[in-house]
């Protein structure tokens, strides 16, 4: 598995071992902190490699460049990493410069790497590690030569020493297991987002689900057709029926505080497949429906990360997974549709389905488990790429505190969100003449009129909804990014890991 370490000096280090990354500031040439290591430095000296001139432009921030140096029998493999104005370094950056390090490591083959000390804290030294992990996940498992394999095996022998020469940030404080666990967490999600919907369909999302009981301090509940119908979760009940896939309910319960300690529940969007039903979306692109399923994915991928970690909470993770197809038995637009918490749905489009899985789902997150906060994940709305693009997600709720938590931890972590308002206009917008409201609620406010929708259905508790719709996977338009591939981004999972660490929400 992969191994990552930190060391205080270079002296003790085999720097013929593998791949020695030398990080070049746009603004500062010194490179100081290898002067440490004696032999280093002759040999870079020697080869002018510090002071010819072409580099210049490897200086700029995620440009590289490998240099191979005989020094007598051996040969010293060196990638020169452009970081840009060191000055202006974030965890992002620092993030896609671990990505690149590892792609560039696995192209050629080199699985022991060492990094020198161009990072100044131990959260930039998190971040790099975190882009060294994240870079390297592949979806394979399809592909005859891959079939049997869940991880490269680049990832599994991959080796890497990252070198810090000052005291003051040494990494005694860094937790490598942790941030790689959650990583792996990321993987898992990515791999159920990515995954076909004939493979994985509620059914299949649900077993998945149950293989996580075998972790720490977790239980989980499947509920099936009958049950949902039973607990009168018609919203549920209704997208589901087009199917010959029967809808499941998934719930996992992460205890690891008192009996008395509320929960913080998190619920996610799982449609398996989403043809829009009798409402039908154009063939074009409906192959990327398979990431409907996103929201639910990130929200287990949370809860396995609990699974390896020993957080004093207590959280519960509701997942309705469903898959909206059209046949003889399903719901149609001019439906009336009662939910689980009495209120009733007029159907004007059967495309709007996620956010009457999600209503029944929050509507019983509430009543059940009384939490301290529910939060949401989906990807709802196209309106949401449209209004943000593809590198933003929305946040929309009842309690500015919580989200303003939320958007400040996403700052750190990358996955950017914004907040859009919700006000009692885009309620009105909603409501309906034969119902108490519609599941649409016209083109204008897309992404907030859905969460208006939704804000039906969580009473008094504070409330956060993400839109991940542009963010689940990458997009025309997606952000070049080192540390995330082609496909799922796992996105959120990180975030709200972050966000529980640090809850004190009252």
């Amino acid at each position: 598995m992969v191994e990552i370490s930190i060391k205080r000096s270079i002296d003790d280090l085999d720097i013929f071992e593998g791949l020695f990354v030398v990080g070049l500031d746009e603004n500062n040439k010194d490179l100081n902190y290898l002067s440490k290591n004696t032999k280093l430095m002759d040999i870079l000296n020697r080869h002018k490699v510090i002071q010819e001139e072409h580099l210049e432009n490897i200086r700029k921030f995620g440009k590289n460049m490998i240099l191979s140096l005989n020094d007598g029998d051996k040969l010293l493999k060196i990638l020169l990493l452009g970081i840009g104005d060191g000055k202006k370094l974030n965890e992002d950056k620092l993030r896609q410069l671990g990505g690149i390090i590892s792609l560039r490591a696995k192209e050629l083959n080199f699985p022991n790497v060492i990094i020198s000390n161009f990072y100044s804290s131990s959260s930039q030294i998190e971040s790099i590690i975190e882009g060294l992990v994240l870079s390297l996940y592949e979806f394979n498992k399809f592909k005859e030569d891959k079939a049997d394999k869940t991880l490269s095996t680049f990832y599994v022998n991959y080796s890497v020493v990252i070198v810090t020469t000052d005291d003051s940030n040494d990494g005694n404080k860094i937790d490598i297991g942790k941030i790689v666990n959650i990583c792996e967490a990321v993987f898992y999600a990515r791999d159920l987002a990515n995954s076909p919907p004939n493979v994985i369909d509620p059914n299949a999302l649900a077993n998945s689900a149950k293989t996580l009981e075998k972790m720490k301090n977790i239980h989980v509940d499947i509920l099936n057709q009958n049950q949902i119908k039973d607990l009168g979760m018609n919203g549920i009940i209704s997208v589901g029926k087009g199917s010959e896939n029967e809808p499941k309910l998934i719930i996992v319960e992460y205890n690891n505080s008192t009996s008395t300690d509320k929960p913080i529940v998190l619920v996610g969007k799982a449609v398996t497949f989403d043809t829009g039903g009798i409402s039908i979306k154009p063939s074009d692109r409906m192959d990327e429906m398979k990431f409907d399923k996103s929201g639910g994915c990130t929200v287990l991928g949370i809860m396995k990360a609990l699974g390896n970690l020993d957080l004093p909470i207590n959280v519960v993770a509701i997942i309705p997974a469903v898959e909206n197809m059209p046949s003889g038995s399903s719901y149609r637009p001019g439906d009336i549709i009662r939910m689980y918490n009495g209120k009733t749905v007029e159907v004007l489009n059967t495309d709007a389905e996620g956010r009457l899985i999600l209503a029944d789902a929050l509507a019983y997150g509430v009543a059940k488990y009384a939490p301290k906060c529910i939060l949401d994940f989906a990807t709802l709305t196209g309106a949401c790429i449209i209004a943000l693009g593809t590198n933003i997600a929305g946040i929309i709720g009842n309690d500015n505190k919580l989200i303003n938590k939320l958007v400040s931890i996403s700052n750190i972590t990358g996955e950017k969100i914004w907040q859009l308002p919700l006000s009692e206009e885009f309620s009105d917008l909603i409501k309906s003449n034969v119902a108490t409201i519609k599941n649409i609620g016209g083109r204008t406010g897309g992404t907030i009129t859905a969460a208006a929708f939704l804000s039906y259905f969580v009473s008094d508790v504070p409330w956060a909804h993400f839109d991940i719709a542009g963010t689940a996977w990458t997009q025309d338009g997606t952000a070049d990014k080192s540390y995330n591939p082609k496909g799922s981004t796992g996105f959120g999972i990180r975030t709200i890991i972050k966000f529980l660490e640090q809850y004190q929400y009252k």
